[in-house]
């Protein structure tokens, strides 16, 4: 988690980046901007408030992580703040360099050094790199003479950062700890910021194995069990069940565990090893056998992993408790199915 309380703006520089596409070019700041304690305030506002993930990422380079671009400039103003306005005008360069995509647009772009900044109660200084493309009208309300005049005024709006990350002095020898947000990028120009520009990938921290192991789980039981077993929608429900239910009740995960508690018989078990095997693959990740479960990511999950059984157009059945609870049969009759549900009271 991002705590912004004591964090200082130690210097920001500003550079007007054009779109390389249409040859508009770059407008570059001399010097880095001087700003008072009430600009700064609103700064930090404008800089930190979007940044509510619990997500984070890497600087990476294929092949070797000194030629990623960024990690190379930020390395530089993390050893020297004085390097600041000239690594800033490398990172306008780059990001204008990435500027083709026909959906881009020109904006400011800001490199700020920041101090004290907290992250999971650590604290350390970061290196902001922001980017502001729309523009919002504002009135003006002003005396004039015995009455009053409205003028217009297009302008930056504090709550609605475009796109911005946060790059963290911690973990340099993995690329860094990093924060994003792109609000606007949808599709393939979504590429330019998180690809092009900083080149992420996701980091490897309990947040994201929790996440993985639960999408994981959520895939076997709900498309590959039912090809393999006879499994109805209420085992499928109680297997999601069971499974959140284990990582609530546990601070830590192993998978021999997990599969011994949860998928229970030998086969299935059998089954879930080869299934996480296909996931890696298809996925292209490696998740860990064994780490501490994330309570973030187990609530940000828990949305996803609802276990319900849908029932033609007319009603969804939620199932939060004992599988031993609810029935299935089929009526010759009337030639439908039917759930038997047991309970003691309404709620």
């Amino acid at each position: 988690m991002i705590n912004p309380d004591f964090t200082k703006i130690e210097g920001i520089v500003l550079h007007k980046i054009g779109i390389k596409l249409n040859e508009e070019g770059i407008r570059y700041s001399k010097s880095p901007i001087r700003t008072d304690e009430t600009i700064n305030e609103l700064l930090l506002k404008y800089f930190f408030s979007p940044f509510k993930q619990s997500e984070y990422y890497n600087l990476y380079h294929d092949t070797d992580l000194n030629l990623n671009e960024i990690y190379s400039y930020v390395s530089n103003i993390f050893a020297d703040t004085a390097e600041l306005h000239e690594q800033s005008v490398n990172i306008a360069k780059h990001l204008y360099e990435q500027s083709v995509h026909p959906k881009i647009k020109s904006g400011e772009m800001y490199v700020v050094y920041f101090k004290d900044c907290m992250l999971d109660g650590e604290n350390m200084d970061a290196v902001g790199i922001f980017k502001s493309e729309n523009r919002e009208t504002y009135l003006k309300v002003y005396p004039s003479g015995d009455g009053f005049e409205i003028d217009s005024e297009a302008g930056i709006n504090i709550n609605k950062l475009d796109k911005g990350c946060l790059i963290f002095n911690t973990e340099k020898e993995n690329g860094y700890v990093v924060a994003v947000v792109d609000n606007l990028s949808k599709g393939s120009e979504a590429q330019y910021w998180m690809d092009n520009f900083l080149h992420l990938r996701i980091r490897h921290d309990e947040f994201h194995n929790t996440r993985e192991v639960l999408n994981m789980c959520k895939s076997f039981v709900v498309e590959t069990m039912p090809k393999e077993y006879d499994v109805s929608k209420a085992d499928q429900a109680d297997l999601l069940n069971q499974s959140l239910q284990f990582f609530k009740e546990n601070e830590t995960f192993e998978f021999d565990d997990f599969a011994e508690n949860v998928m229970k018989q030998p086969e299935v078990i059998e089954s879930f090893k080869q299934f996480k095997s296909f996931y890696e693959d298809e996925k292209e990740l490696k998740i860990a056998d064994s780490f501490d479960i994330s309570e973030e990511a187990v609530k940000k999950q828990a949305r996803v992993m609802k276990s319900v059984i849908k029932l033609d157009k007319n009603f969804h059945i939620y199932i939060h408790g004992k599988r031993e609870l609810i029935e299935k049969g089929y009526e010759d009759e009337n030639k439908m199915h039917f759930y038997k549900l047991y309970f003691k009271e309404e709620m």
